[in-house]
C-alpha cells in the first residue's frame, strides 16, 4: 500500500518509455505509481525492489522519486523559503517542486531566503503541506540540566512573554523577557544556556553566560560602547532599564555589576552625564 510522503521499498510492475511504474500492492495496475526514467538506476528490471519517496508532482499526480527529501511526513524540519505567491510560499527540501507551505499556516510574516522551523503534513487532499504551528508537535521529556548549553530555533516571539525555542528542533523552550536583550525573530537559530529546568520538563533559556563569565563579556561591551560614541557613553546607573537594554542588550543589573568592575579597576570613570574611559594619565 502507498505511503505518501514516506521512504518505503516498491518492486519494479512494468517499465514506459518515460520511467518504470511500481507496484502499489492494490491489485489494481492503475494504482501503480511511475518512477521517471531520469531517477532508474542503471541495469533495473522488472521485479526488483527500489527505495523509493512518494509525493506529489506539480499536477498533483503521484510519482516516485529516489531522491532523498530533508524531511518526511511527520517529521520538524529546518526549510528555506524559495518563493510566495497569493496562496503560501514553496519551501526547498531537496526535491524538484518545494514543499507547500499555505498562506494560512503561517503564523508570523517570513521572508524568502530566510529558513524557518516547519512540521511536514497531509493536507484534506492528501497533499503534502508544512506549517509553522509546531508547538503541539515538540516534547517536554527533555535530557537536559541546569546550566546546560543547548542549540535551537526561535518559532514564536511575545513581547510579554519572552522568545519560544525548539531546543534541538525536538524540546519546549523559553527565553524568558527578563533574559531577553537581544533581537531575535521567528526562524533564527540561537545557543543558550539551561536556566532552569521546569516540574514539567521545559526549559528556561537564557543566551548570556553564567554571571562571572557573563560579565567579562559586559565589560567588553561597554568599553567597545564608549569608543563607539567618541570616548564618552550616556549611561550611568540612573538610567532606564530600557535604554540600557536597547543600547547594549544587557539588564540594568548586569549593567551596573559591570560598571563597578570597570571603577574598580579603573579603566572607566563616571562623569554627571554617563562614563569616559580613564586615560593612561588618569589610570596612573
Amino acid at each position: 500500500m502507498i505511503e505518501i510522503g514516506k521512504f518505503q521499498t516498491l518492486t519494479i510492475a512494468n517499465f514506459t518509455p518515460f520511467g518504470a511504474y511500481l507496484d502499489a500492492g492494490t491489485g489494481v495496475r492503475h494504482d501503480n505509481v511511475l518512477l521517471p526514467i531520469k531517477q532508474l538506476p542503471e541495469g533495473a528490471k522488472v521485479g526488483d525492489e527500489l527505495e523509493v519517496f512518494i509525493y506529489r508532482d506539480s499536477e498533483e499526480r503521484l510519482i516516485a522519486t529516489t531522491r532523498k527529501p530533508l524531511a518526511q511526513l511527520g517529521d520538524l524540519a529546518y526549510l528555506k523559503v524559495n518563493a510566495k505567491t497569493k496562496i503560501g510560499a514553496f519551501l526547498d527540501w531537496g526535491l524538484e517542486r518545494g514543499l507547500f507551505l499555505p498562506f494560512k499556516e503561517q503564523k508570523y510574516p517570513i521572508q524568502v531566503g530566510k529558513e524557518y522551523l516547519v512540521k511536514v503534513y497531509l493536507d484534506k487532499s492528501q497533499r503534502l503541506s508544512a506549517t509553522t504551528e509546531i508547538y503541539e508537535y515538540l516534547t517536554a521529556e527533555t535530557p537536559y540540566k541546569k546550566n546546560d548549553k543547548v542549540v535551537g530555533t526561535v518559532y514564536t516571539v511575545n513581547p510579554g512573554i519572552g522568545a519560544f525555542v525548539a531546543v534541538d528542533n525536538k524540546y519546549m523552550g523559553l527565553i524568558p523577557v527578563n533574559e531577553y536583550f537581544t533581537d531575535l525573530r521567528e526562524g533564527d537559530q540561537v545557543e543558550a544556556r539551561v536556566i532552569r529546568v521546569r516540574e514539567d520538563g521545559k526549559l528556561d533559556l537564557s543566551p548570556r553566560e553564567l554571571s562571572y563569565a557573563q560579565m567579562e563579556n559586559d565589560t567588553v561591551k561597554i568599553l567597545q560602547g564608549i569608543k563607539d560614541h567618541e570616548g564618552f557613553l550616556s549611561l550611568n546607573d540612573k538610567s532606564s532599564p530600557v535604554e540600557i537594554q536597547s543600547r547594549l542588550h544587557m539588564s540594568k543589573a548586569a549593567f551596573k555589576r559591570a560598571v563597578g568592575k570597570l571603577l574598580k579597576e579603573n579603566k572607566v570613570r563616571q562623569t554627571e552625564g554617563g562614563l569616559k574611559e580613564t586615560t593612561s594619565e588618569e589610570g596612573y
